[in-house]
């Protein structure tokens, strides 16, 4: 028994030799030399950035580091005035940090310039650097370069929620009922509302907690807390907003008409009702006798004060509306072609009264409903 436990007992040494022989043989070696040089882009290069320009490649040389231990890296952004101890921003290089290169967006890029305090429409100076790492051992560049960088108008980030709020706004001052506008794409936004005398302003949470924005005297999307004073009477509007490049557009809206082909001219005017609807409660229609029969074509005019728009159907020849999809009634802008992209109202509204609906929502289509009665 005796010689059995010691056998035993040997067997264990020896597995914990091997196995700590193994581990030695694995070690990684955490030393890490510096990188000696930056090649591009080259020191006090000026880039002129651009929301929708090329990716920019940075490219440095590989660590000398001995050993088998994998060396990654990142590109260190800092101020003008940094010393790196905390950079402002920092990007693994391609191939999950393996490459001597970072291939970064130009979209970063003004992200990055934005943090350094480098303001929109406006040159600045970034310091760029590499760090070197092998397991948790990383070092800093030897070289440094400089970029100038003259950032795009508009924001590094962009919202993506936006609300109106104030006293000029249908929600009134009260921010949690501010009104909430559509997005139509990153960074944009559209808000079919009406304002009255008062003041409004802009938010991404309807909350005293939002980030705020307001439109100067040039129409210009501004930082702050601020806010836009409306003098004129109370009508409706079509408010336009684009983070990317901070401009807007308010345009006044005169009036939403219903155009019966046929007629070729409006028969009716729908009133706003608030909520980013238009009505008119009671149309009278009367389809139009051709020697083929009625026609029932239509489509709307919307009066700004840019001009008139026409808004029919995303199909260029209609079918009746009995038994079509609720896709049948969405809005799009057309051309003014007398005919074409036009809807056609149910049959039962031919010498009856119709009452229609137009509604450009915050969330989904922007559509309208037709409905006849006696």
């Amino acid at each position: 028994m005796r010689r059995l436990i010691q056998s035993g007992f040997m067997v264990l040494l020896a597995i914990a030799a091997f196995t700590s022989c193994k581990k030695n043989n694995l070690a990684l070696n955490s030393n890490v030399a510096q990188v000696s040089s930056l090649t591009a882009p080259t020191d006090q290069t000026a880039i002129s950035l651009q929301p929708t320009g090329a990716n920019i490649v940075f490219q440095w040389s590989a660590s000398s580091t001995q050993g088998t231990s994998l060396v990654l890296y990142e590109v260190a952004f800092d101020k003008a005035g940094g010393d790196f101890s905390h950079p402002i921003y920092k990007i693994l290089a391609d191939g999950a940090g393996a490459q001597t290169q970072a291939t970064i967006s130009q979209d970063t890029l003004n992200k990055v310039a934005s943090n350094a305090g480098i303001a929109s429409s406006s040159t600045g100076t970034l310091k760029w650097a590499v760090i070197a790492s092998v397991a948790a051992n990383g070092k800093m560049s030897s070289a440094t370069h400089t970029l100038l960088i003259t950032r795009p108008a508009g924001f590094a980030v962009l919202p993506t929620a936006m609300y109106l709020t104030g006293t000029a706004t249908e929600g009134g001052a009260d921010v949690t009922k501010s009104v909430v506008m559509k997005q139509t794409s990153a960074g944009v936004f559209e808000l079919y509302t009406s304002l009255q005398p008062g003041t409004y302003q802009l938010t991404d949470k309807p909350s005293a907690a939002g980030t705020k924005y307001y439109l100067d005297a040039n129409g210009t999307i501004q930082l702050g807390t601020s806010t836009t004073t409306v003098t004129a009477a109370t009508k409706p509007y079509r408010i336009n907003l684009d983070f990317n490049v901070a401009t807007s557009k308010v345009l006044s809206i005169d009036s939403l008409g219903l155009y019966m082909s046929a007629y070729n001219t409006e028969i009716g005017k729908l009133g706003y009702i608030g909520n980013s609807t238009w009505e008119i409660a009671k149309l009278p229609v009367t389809f139009y006798q051709f020697s083929w029969g009625r026609d029932q074509r239509y489509k709307f005019i919307l009066h700004t004060s840019a001009g008139l728009e026409y808004w029919g159907s995303t199909l260029q020849n209609n079918l009746d509306p009995a038994g079509q999809p609720a896709s049948y009634f969405d809005l799009i802008p057309v051309t003014n072609d007398q005919w074409n992209n036009t809807y056609k109202f149910p049959a039962a509204a031919d010498l009856h009264n119709v009452k229609v609906d137009v509604y450009f929502p915050a969330t989904g289509t922007y559509t309208h409903t037709a409905t006849a009665f006696n």
